[in-house]
């Protein structure tokens, strides 16, 4: 009986306590209490059954260990959560080489779950290159190695610094007892990302600077695989710029698995700082302690635009621009200085530490100096409104429009010309614009100004021109857009102008009445139109009965200028006749008879009757002749009641017919008849 309880006695003692049941998720370090052997002073972990922490640990199970000599503690198997790396710190092994600040990792050590292999290799103390991948769960040697997570870190630290930390913080250590922060411990992610007030989608990239490898040569502020080697073989082999350019922004992280790989690296002559190759999307596991990533955004070069790149990496400065560019300098692709080649519509994954880039509008560039600005761009953003005094000092406020335009093709002599395009436009053309309209106004008068204003501006045009020229920048307009003038020149110009309207008013008035007059003249003639056209018929009429009896007036009238010529010569020749036969008679019969003689013969033609009822004969000689020819005078006299007798002729007018020779005288002259009476004159 005594033996029994002795036996139980015995396994409740050294047995029972004996026995440790691991955890399936867990592992027992075992921490020998007594050894005759001595750790090494720089090594924390017994390897050769020396007293301290073994390097055996205990798998999860029933497992023995005789607590007399071995203590057992349980740890957690370490637990890498998906989105989230696990940082490795050995705590024992080979001493870093001074300057190094990560030990030298091996593939033999894979994931450090093999703590003797580890030493075996002669792995190193500190921060081990590689990270543990989400996702990872494996027994580590909690003493031999630390590993920190977002959550919590895995192992027991050895040194008394983080051991009073760990005691500070109630037996957990967190990051920040390493000097991280828990975003540290999470995938670099590189994306899309919300930028600005309105939360744009940009496209980022990822821009590296490591912490550890050899120094940068001299004069480099980054470092580059290789370095520029390749660039100076493909400008031997005589290959384009734009070839060049390609493969300056194409990247060689594939030597090295976009830095997660930290060993390959090095191994491939990576140098400590600033990295020429950014990352581009994708999620990384990279080491923080090694590596940190800067997000920035991608150059986006857009329709109408091109991206002007000044290098501060690159082979040495080689000037390509020739002797007859002034302003500065221009390089191939791979060089320091301006590339003579701009960037054009595209996005490229450009690191902006290496590389500074000048955005150029190609499109026409449109400038106001006024209060409203550009909305497709922000260069006016300073120019304001021109203010100056013309001669006799009235200050005037002008608004102004200037259009721009840079070639592509010359993008990059601008660019080294000005330095940006706001340099440009806020102290080249600002000056030019300004001065010029000040210089030009102060020399003419208001009035001239504001009469010769396309003058003015055609004359800004070529002025601005030939300015803009120089630096490679053409000129496409310049629009006066307003003027505001004085108020007391206003207030002149305002009552001139009413003068003026008032008298334009008066024109068109009197332009009026004149077409009013115009209008009822044409109004009256449309009336009329009927009675127009049966005058014009009239006229038409009368112009040829006046026609006809012109050419019948010119008929008679030579028909009568012959038949009197005719008659005219009858006449003629019949009076000399009768003048023949008078001058005969008169011989022959005397004055008297051959007036009695006219006389009888003119009576005998009317058929008068001229002898006498009684004839009285008195004197002697020719008394009875005398008596008759009285008697014969007065009925000449009195015929017809007048003056002229019947016919109307006198003896004057009339004409003398001739007459018939005369009969030999008888003794005793025939008795004449007395007329008979006559009705009284009707006059």
């Amino acid at each position: 009986m005594d033996i029994f309880w002795i036996i139980v006695g015995v396994f409740v003692v050294f047995i029972l306590p004996s026995i440790r049941v691991i955890g399936p998720t867990q592992v027992g370090l075992v921490a020998k209490r007594f050894g005759f052997k001595k750790l090494r002073e720089d090594n924390p972990i017994a390897f050769h059954g020396e007293a301290g922490y073994q390097a055996n640990l205990l798998m999860p199970g029933w497992r023995w260990a005789f607590w007399v000599f071995y203590g057992v503690s349980k740890h957690p198997w370490v637990q890498v959560p998906a989105g989230e790396i696990g940082v490795v710190i050995a705590q024992t092994g080979e001493q870093l080489p001074i300057g190094a600040k990560s030990a030298l990792y091996k593939p033999e050590f894979g994931n450090f779950n093999d703590l003797r292999q580890f030493i075996a290799l002669e792995g190193q103390k500190g921060v081990q290159r590689p990270v543990l991948p989400p996702g990872t769960l494996m027994p580590i040697h909690p003493v031999g190695f630390l590993v920190i997570t977002r959550r919590q870190v895995y192992g027991v630290p050895v040194t008394p610094e983080l051991a009073h930390k760990t005691a500070e913080s109630g037996g957990r250590l967190t990051p920040e007892a390493f000097g991280l922060q828990p975003e540290h411990l999470n995938l670099v992610r590189i994306g899309p990302q919300p930028q600005g007030p309105q939360g744009q989608v940009v496209d980022m990239i990822g821009i590296v600077t490591t912490y550890e490898g050899d120094p940068l040569p001299s004069g480099d502020i980054a470092g580059r695989l290789g370095g520029f080697a390749d660039v100076r073989e493909m400008e031997t082999a005589d290959k384009s710029d734009a070839e060049i350019i390609e493969t300056l922004l194409g990247t060689k992280n594939y030597m090295h698995n976009n830095y997660q790989d930290f060993q390959a690296f090095l191994d491939n002559g990576g140098r400590i700082g600033l990295q020429h190759d950014p990352l581009l999307y994708g999620a990384f596991a990279l080491n923080p302690f090694l590596v940190s990533v800067e997000l920035v955004p991608m150059l986006v070069v857009q329709q109408g635009e091109v991206a002007v790149v000044k290098a501060y990496v690159g082979l040495a400065t080689k000037d390509t621009s020739g002797s007859e560019f002034k302003f500065g300098s221009l390089v191939r692709p791979g060089h320091r200085g301006i590339w003579q080649e701009p960037l054009r519509t595209s996005k490229y994954p450009i690191n902006p530490r290496c590389y500074q880039y000048e955005i150029v509008p190609t499109f026409i560039l449109t400038l106001n100096w006024a209060a409203a600005t550009s909305q497709a761009h922000n260069l006016d953003v300073r120019l304001e409104t021109i203010e100056a005094k013309s001669r006799e000092g009235f200050i005037f406020r002008i608004d102004l429009q200037v259009q721009i335009h840079v070639p592509d093709t010359k993008a990059s002599q601008v660019i080294s010309s000005v330095g940006t395009m706001f340099n440009l436009v806020n102290e080249v053309l600002q000056a030019a614009v300004g001065n010029h309209f000040r210089d030009k106004l102060q020399s003419m008068p208001a009035i001239t100004f504001i009469e010769t204003r396309q003058a003015v501006q055609e004359e800004a045009y070529h002025h601005i021109a030939e300015q803009l020229m120089q630096y490679k920048v053409e000129t496409k307009g310049v629009y006066i857009q307003d003027v505001v003038l004085p108020e007391q020149l206003v207030s002149v110009l305002t009552q001139r102008e009413i003068a003026n309207q008032e008298i334009q008013t008066y024109q068109k008035q009197r332009e009026a009445q004149e077409q009013r007059v115009t209008m009822e003249a044409s109004k009256g003639t449309a009336d009329m139109q009927a009675q127009l056209a049966q005058a014009r018929v009239n006229v038409d009429i009368q112009t040829n009965n006046a026609n006809a009896r012109k050419a019948q007036a010119d008929g008679e009238a030579t028909y009568i200028r012959e038949t009197g010529a005719a008659e005219g010569a009858q006449v003629e020749a019949v009076g000399l006749a009768r003048a023949t036969a008078f001058k005969e008679q008169v011989e022959a019969l005397g004055s008297s008879g051959t007036t009695l003689v006219n006389a009888v013969t003119a009576l005998a033609e009317r058929g008068l009757k001229f002898v006498p009822e009684i004839m009285v004969v008195g004197g002697e000689g020719g008394g009875s002749i005398d008596g008759l020819a009285a008697t014969l005078m007065k009925y000449l006299g009195g015929v017809g009641g007048g003056e002229t007798g019947e016919t109307g002729l006198t003896p004057a007018t009339r004409p003398a017919e001739p007459i018939p020779d005369a009969p030999e005288k008888s003794a005793t002259p025939a008795p004449v008849q007395p007329p008979a009476p006559q009705p009284p004159d009707k006059a």
